[in-house]
């Protein structure tokens, strides 16, 4: 069963496929198990693992770890025991579903005497805090509390695969991991990013594992690729920790592939990190090493001159916010020529021009030149970009500048659109979602405020 289990749940994870619809497969094909086993093992996680995740919950709220056993939890899956109240309030939070998805008492969606759902509000979260200590009722009340909505547990197990490298579950070669990578790719532009950060240890593990052991340039380009995603994954999130460890692993590992598309790259994702610690001077000379490289390379192929269209926005972004306006507008006069080069290489009329001018609104903002930034904004539209994450951030980049102009109905109209296309540039980008709180706090009477608060709280 757990063999067959773990066949349905790879098979879910190359199809992108919700934990949830992993779990209904899981019960379809394997009748023996009980749904709270089969969610448990959609997840990938052993028993330990999952009383890990489970403790983690109480810990984001600043509670004690709950007095749970492998035996426990074992014997909650078998249907012999049942959990109390308050437990299986933490598993439907847990696995993110009602608990009659779990086998679990109906009675959970009645509101508790502290006035909370104890099993249909967002889970505990990047985010949150909590100074209550060991009152069941405030327990439910905190269990129930609104952050952001990566879960706090899945942002930790990728801290954990960093400082301790787990074993793979299974070799995988070249093909299989560029696969799982694309998968991940398609995640990260579908807004999915409880799923991506959810599937990052099990990808950088075996990425890591393949490229040790095949021992060759393009399975360190590989890897690098992977902690790439990861360090895009992570900044947009807000965990700027654990984006560092990520951006020096890609650097380290695209310097050993030798392929100055691989290494630029992971500059261009280190670059970026160092800007949002303020580390503007140091992040422009990693920035600016690739782009030499890169020009030394000849620019010949599509990927090298994407590639560095990418390096030269990003070197553009960083002088914009270390106040350099005369810097920043003269690269972004390189960047349009870097897309034009692009365009002729890839055959492609047009390639690259969409991205550069979001960038150039992001550069306006960071120079506070408002009106420009809403100005190039006005010239784009979202047919422009080919993903929901690139559509949903033009919106948000909008909605920034309204804000930055003191036009609030503006911003919470683009905020709005935002979200319809990607939820989580809204709801998962700390930034942004500030302003939405600040709309919500300061502004609750503007059409549109109260629908863009039931979105992003939903």
């Amino acid at each position: 069963m757990q063999r067959r289990a773990r066949e349905i749940r790879l098979d879910c994870q190359r199809r992108a496929a919700p934990a949830e619809q992993t779990a209904q497969e899981i019960l379809a094909a394997v009748p023996e198990l009980l749904p709270l086993e089969a969610y448990r093992l959609a997840y990938g996680w052993s028993r330990p693992a999952a009383l890990e995740a489970l403790a983690a919950l109480y810990r984001a709220a600043g509670l004690p770890e709950p007095p749970t056993t492998p035996a426990m939890l074992c014997r909650w899956e078998h249907g012999t025991t049942t959990p109390s109240r308050e437990y299986a309030a933490a598993l439907c939070r847990l696995y993110r579903v009602p608990p009659e998805r779990l086998g679990l008492r109906p009675d959970l969606h009645a509101t508790s005497a502290c006035g909370h759902c104890v099993c249909r509000q967002p889970e505990i979260t990047v985010g949150e805090q909590a100074d209550t200590k060991g009152d069941p009722m405030r327990r439910r009340a905190l269990l129930a509390a609104v952050g952001l909505s990566i879960p706090i547990h899945l942002i930790q197990k990728v801290d954990d695969v960093l400082a301790v490298p787990l074993e793979p579950e299974a070799p995988a070669d070249h093909t299989e991991i560029a696969q799982q990578l694309q998968v991940a790719r398609r995640q990260y532009d579908t807004s999915a990013l409880s799923m991506l950060v959810a599937g990052l240890p099990a990808l950088l593990t075996a990425a890591r594992d393949m490229a040790e052991r095949s021992g060759t340039p393009g399975g360190w380009a590989l890897l690098a690729s992977c902690y790439d995603l990861a360090t895009d994954t992570m900044n947009k999130v807000g965990r700027p920790a654990t984006a560092r460890l990520t951006a020096d692993r890609a650097v380290l590992y695209a310097d050993r592939s030798g392929d100055p598309v691989a290494t630029g790259a992971s500059a261009r994702a280190l670059g970026m990190v160092l800007r949002t610690e303020g580390r503007h001077e140091t992040a422009a000379a990693v920035i600016q090493r690739a782009i030499d490289r890169l020009d030394a390379a000849g620019l010949r192929t599509p990927a090298q001159a994407n590639t560095y269209m990418r390096l030269v926005c990003a070197s553009a972004y960083t002088a914009s916010w270390a106040g350099d306006r005369a810097g920043a507008l003269d690269q972004v006069g390189d960047a349009h020529r870097a897309a034009d080069r692009l365009a002729r290489l890839a055959s492609r009329p047009g390639a690259g021009r969409a991205f550069v001018r979001l960038y150039e609104v992001d550069i306006h903002y960071a120079l506070k030149d408002t009106g420009a930034a809403l100005r190039v904004g006005r010239g784009l539209h979202p047919g422009m970009f080919p993903t929901p994450e690139r559509r949903g951030r033009l919106h948000t980049d909008m909605a920034r500048a309204w804000w930055q102009a003191g036009q609030p109905e503006e911003a919470a109209a683009e905020l709005l659109t935002a979200h319809k296309e990607a939820p989580a540039e809204v709801r998962d980008r700390p930034s942004i979602r500030a302003i939405a709180d600040n709309l919500a706090t300061h502004h609750p009477r503007l059409p549109g405020v109260r629908q863009l608060t039931a979105a992003v709280r939903a």
